[in-house]
C-alpha cells in the first residue's frame, strides 16, 4: 500500500480535511470500482459528475475523496482533499501512483487531426525493426514490446496510461510512442507525463462538437508543446499554418517539416503509384510501400524523429523502406476481377480530400472512382455537409451511408451530409442506411480496373447504434463481396 501525501506530489491543493498520513490501496474515479481503502477522485464529465457519487464511494470503503467541491456532510476517518482541477490531480497522482514509469521511458507524443494513429504506429515498427523494446499507445492498439493489448481511446485515461508505461518498464521497453488526443489534453490526461518530443502533423476540421471553436481546438492542442520542457524537441509540420502556432510559447527544442516549404526536414516525391512511393527524403532516395502526398508527410516525420533520437541515418532508411501501412489507413486489396478496394479512416472533411485527391492523381481516369461514406452520430454535425460536399466533387460516384449512427436517426445524418453535394454532382450520390449494403452495392457497380474506396471507419471491427456495438470490419466485409462477385 502507498501513503496518500506521497501520491499528492506536485498536485495544486487548495484544503485539506482529516490526515494525508493514511495508506490507500488504489486510485478510482469510477465509483463503481471503489473498494476498502481506496481513494476516490471526483470528476465532473460532460455526461457524469463525479462529485454526485463521493456519498457511494465512502459507504463502499473509499479512504480519501479529491473533488473540486468538498461535501456539506464530511464523515469522520475520511480525508478530503480540495482541488481547483481533479482531471489535472488525477494525472499527478496517477503518475505517482505508478512510481512516474514515464521518466524511464524515451516517450514521444503525436497530436494532430490526421495521421497520430500512422506516425505512432510506424515509429513503433521503425524502432522494434531496429532491434529496440518499443511500447505503442494508439487508436488501433496498446504494445508493450511484442504483446498486444486492446485499446479503448486515442489517450486513455491517466491511470490507464500510467500502468500500461509501469508495464512497459517492467519488459525493459526502451522507447514509447503515444497518440495525444485533444480531449486527452484538454482533460490534463497527459499531465505529469515525461515526454522527449512530441510531434505535429496537421490542423483541420473535427471535434468542434466538443471544443465548439477551431480556435480553441487549435490551443488544446498548442497547450502540448507549451508543457514540453526544455530537454525535449517539438517537430512540426510547417506545411500547416499552424505548425508555427505549436512553437511559439514552447520551451522544447525546435524543429520543422515540409514538402512545400523550407524546413529542416524536406521530402520531395519523385514517384506516387498504387504500389508505393519513391521519396527524397532530405538528400536521401528511398522506396516505400505506402501510398500517397499524406503518407510522405508520415514518412518525414518519421524520418525526422529516428534522427532526433539518435537513430543512425542509413539504418533509419533502410527500415523505413521495409514498413508496411497500418489497418484501416489506405489499407487496400486487388481482387481477381481486378477490382481495387481500399479502405480508410478518413473521417474529416480533410482527410477525406487527402485519400481522394491521392487516388485520383494515381488513377489513369478512366477507371471510376466508387465513395461510399457516412459521419458518425452524436458527433460534430458541421462538418456533415463538407464531407458530402468532398466525396460527390472527387468521386465518379458516391454511397452516402452510415458510419457509427450512435444514438442519432442515420437517415438524418445522411440527410446533413446530402446537404453539402452540388447540383452538378445529384446524379452522383445514391444513399443507402445499411453500411454491408452499401459496400455490398458499391462492389456490385464496380467493372474490371475501377475503384472502391469504403471510408470513415478504418481499423475499427463494430458498428455503434442506438448505444448497442456490433461485429463489423469495412475490410472483411469488402473483401468477401469482392470474393463472391468472383463465383
Amino acid at each position: 500500500m502507498k501513503s496518500l501525501k506521497d501520491i499528492l506530489y506536485k498536485v495544486t491543493i487548495t484544503a485539506v480535511t482529516g490526515s494525508t498520513d493514511v495508506k490507500i490501496n488504489k486510485i478510482e474515479f469510477d465509483s463503481r470500482q471503489i473498494k476498502s481503502n481506496d481513494v476516490f477522485v471526483a470528476i465532473r464529465g460532460t455526461v457524469v459528475d463525479g462529485h454526485n457519487y463521493i456519498e457511494k464511494a465512502i459507504s463502499d470503503g473509499s479512504i480519501a475523496v479529491i473533488c473540486e467541491e468538498l461535501p456539506r456532510d464530511l464523515k469522520a476517518n475520511v480525508t478530503y482533499i480540495k482541488v481547483d482541477n481533479s482531471n489535472k490531480a488525477l494525472a499527478f497522482m496517477a503518475a505517482n501512483y505508478y512510481e512516474n514509469p514515464s521518466q524511464n521511458l524515451r516517450l514521444v507524443g503525436v497530436t494532430g487531426t490526421n495521421g497520430k494513429t500512422t506516425v505512432s504506429s510506424l515509429l513503433y515498427q521503425l524502432f522494434t525493426k531496429a532491434g529496440y523494446k518499443v511500447g505503442l499507445l494508439s487508436t488501433v492498439k496498446i504494445m508493450v514490446a511484442d504483446k498486444e493489448y486492446k485499446a479503448t481511446h486515442t489517450t486513455p485515461d491517466s491511470l490507464t496510461i500510467n500502468s500500461y508505461l509501469q508495464l512497459m518498464n517492467s519488459e525493459g521497453v526502451e522507447y514509447c510512442f503515444m497518440e495525444v488526443s485533444s480531449h486527452g489534453i484538454h482533460q490534463s490526461r497527459t499531465e505529469g507525463l515525461y515526454f522527449e518530443g512530441g510531434i505535429f502533423t496537421n490542423l483541420s476540421h473535427d471535434h468542434l462538437d466538443y471544443h465548439k471553436t477551431f480556435a480553441e481546438y487549435r490551443d488544446v492542442k498548442k497547450a502540448f508543446f507549451d508543457g514540453l520542457s526544455k530537454k525535449a524537441f517539438a517537430l512540426v509540420n510547417i506545411d500547416d499554418k499552424n505548425g508555427l502556432v505549436m512553437l511559439q510559447n514552447t520551451q522544447a527544442k525546435k524543429y520543422t517539416y515540409a514538402l512545400k516549404s523550407y524546413a529542416d526536414y524536406r521530402a520531395q516525391i519523385l514517384e506516387n503509384q498504387f504500389s508505393g512511393l519513391l521519396l527524397k527524403l532530405n538528400d536521401n532516395e528511398v522506396w516505400s510501400k505506402l501510398i500517397g502526398s499524406f503518407n510522405a508527410y508520415n514518412l518525414l516525420a518519421i524520418y525526422a524523429t529516428a534522427e532526433l533520437l539518435g537513430l543512425e541515418n542509413e539504418e533509419a532508411l533502410r527500415i523505413i523502406s521495409e514498413l508496411d501501412s497500418v489497418n484501416g489507413r489506405f489499407q487496400y486489396l486487388i481482387s481477381d476481377e481486378k477490382i481495387t478496394a481500399i479502405v480508410d479512416y478518413a473521417h474529416t472533411p480533410d482527410a477525406l480530400k487527402n485519400v481522394l485527391e491521392t487516388i485520383n492523381s494515381i488513377r489513369t481516369k478512366n477507371e471510376e472512382l466508387i465513395t461510399v461514406v457516412g459521419c458518425g452520430g452524436d458527433r460534430d454535425a458541421t462538418k456533415r455537409p463538407k464531407m458530402g460536399h468532398i466525396a460527390s466533387a472527387l468521386s465518379t460516384k458516391v454511397i452516402f451511408t452510415s458510419d457509427n449512427p450512435r444514438t442519432e436517426d442515420p437517415l438524418k445524418i445522411i440527410e446533413d451530409i446530402e446537404a453539402g453535394v452540388e447540383p452538378q454532382n445529384y446524379k452522383k450520390t445514391l444513399s443507402i442506411s445499411d453500411r454491408k449494403q452499401a459496400i455490398k452495392t458499391a462492389c456490385q457497380m464496380a467493372n474490371a480496373n475501377d475503384i472502391v474506396l469504403i471510408a470513415g471507419k478504418g481499423h475499427e471491427t463494430y458498428q455503434e447504434v442506438n448505444g448497442k456495438r456490433t461485429d463489423f470490419d469495412d475490410y472483411k466485409v469488402v473483401q468477401d463481396y469482392l470474393k463472391q462477385l468472383q463465383k
